[in-house]
């Protein structure tokens, strides 16, 4: 078996699929894209191309190795995200060619479902009390909400108010039951942090997600000692390396790498047990289409600190397409009380359908993330 062929299709609402061909006939499918930055990933993925043309897919762990090991470059969020989708498309055509679904590659399924969260719209109270009942009657146990807007290096008491409101309000509308996660996103700065994770204690969030940023591992440590809270963060760290100090400085109760960006399933799931070596569970990131919605649930099916899987479906991104809008059984993500049966067909268990792909290609799709700035006209995060 060789590979011959590999395409890229740009999709709405800001995906990028990868299909890999072999001359025996069988197809593979990736999402490798780094959200806003698609024309760089796809460019990426083809300058790989040579390394791949005329390799046996089934040797996924020596193209992987090659790939990353291969350029005296290596790393970041463009090379990483090329790699993990090639990796994603490499484990569907093994999993097909063996007629089996790659956890079962991945030694077995340690669970028979995956628990799923939905995001909310939270931009007022109401709108997200609303929004959190929605998602309640279509059987979600879990939810997760922005945080914080732009924030600056210190902020006023109208900030840390506006938060309290809004998660109040979602509290008071789910009840003490539903689970309620919370994004900073990496929108506030120590400071800011210490003093919002203190405030939010009482209303007892599941976990709080990127209260700084990664790459502030001393401000991270701190808030972790001083918090009650679980707080997560991964979503922009790549490979073991990137997880490695993250986790040996205890910064976060629940990593989130992302099966598009950290590696693909051939490094996420080496991450996952470097995290269960720490007593750290896995909520993998995955606010993007199918294939990448796949590739996460086929390591979390196979992992047992897998805890939660994020999901983009009702994603404000979306605007119309779903993560089923490319699949010939849409059914396959059938959400059950919380929680996503077991994938049962081979490779990652989605059917893509190529037609429809073909047909709603869009070459020039640049979707670009919104650009914070502060009232005095300074950049913040987004």
């Amino acid at each position: 078996m060789k590979i011959t062929k590999l395409e890229t299709f740009r999709l709405q609402p800001r995906w990028l699929l990868l299909r890999v061909e072999t001359d025996d006939g069988y197809v593979g499918w990736g999402e490798p894209v780094v959200e806003g930055r698609v024309a760089a990933t796809q460019a990426c993925v083809h300058e790989l191309e040579p390394y791949l043309i005329g390799q046996d897919p089934r040797r996924i762990e020596h193209i992987w190795q090659t790939l990353y090991r291969g350029g005296f470059y290596r790393g970041g969020p463009v090379l990483t995200s090329a790699l993990s989708g090639i990796d994603q498309a490499l484990w569907d055509i093994k999993g097909k060619a063996l007629g089996v679904p790659v956890y079962d590659l991945l030694g077995g399924a340690v669970r028979d479902k995956m628990a799923v969260y939905s995001w909310i719209d939270s931009d007022t109270p109401e709108i997200a009390a609303r929004s959190v009942k929605e998602k309640m009657a279509q059987g979600f146990t879990t939810v997760k909400m922005f945080g914080t807007c732009a924030t600056g290096w210190i902020d006023d008491r109208k900030a840390i108010n506006d938060l309290l409101e809004r998660v109040q309000a979602v509290r008071d509308a789910a009840g003490p039951d539903v689970g309620i996660a919370i994004d900073f996103h990496g929108r506030a700065h120590h400071s800011m942090a210490r003093t919002l994770l203190k405030e939010l204690e009482p209303l007892k969030p599941l976990f709080v997600e990127e209260p700084v940023l990664v790459e502030n591992l001393d401000a991270f440590a701190d808030l972790h000692r001083r918090s009650n809270i679980p707080l997560a963060t991964g979503e922009r760290s790549f490979t073991r390396w990137g997880f490695k100090e993250l986790l040996e400085r205890g910064c976060a109760d629940i990593i989130q790498p992302d099966l598009s960006h950290a590696g693909g399933i051939s490094e996420v799931r080496r991450i996952a047990a470097m995290a269960e070596t720490y007593d750290v569970a896995l909520a993998p990131h995955c606010p993007l289409g199918p294939v990448a919605l796949a590739a996460c649930l086929q390591v979390d099916f196979a992992s047992i600190n897998a805890c939660l899987q994020e999901q983009s479906i009702g994603m404000a991104y979306n605007k119309g397409q779903e993560i089923d809008s490319y699949l010939r059984d849409p059914a396959v993500f059938a959400y059950q009380n919380g929680y996503v049966p077991l994938l049962t067909s081979p490779g990652l268990g989605v059917d893509v359908d190529e037609e429809i792909v073909r047909r709603s290609q869009v070459p020039d799709l640049a979707w670009k993330n919104p650009v914070f700035y502060m009232e005095d006209g300074s950049v913040t995060e987004w």
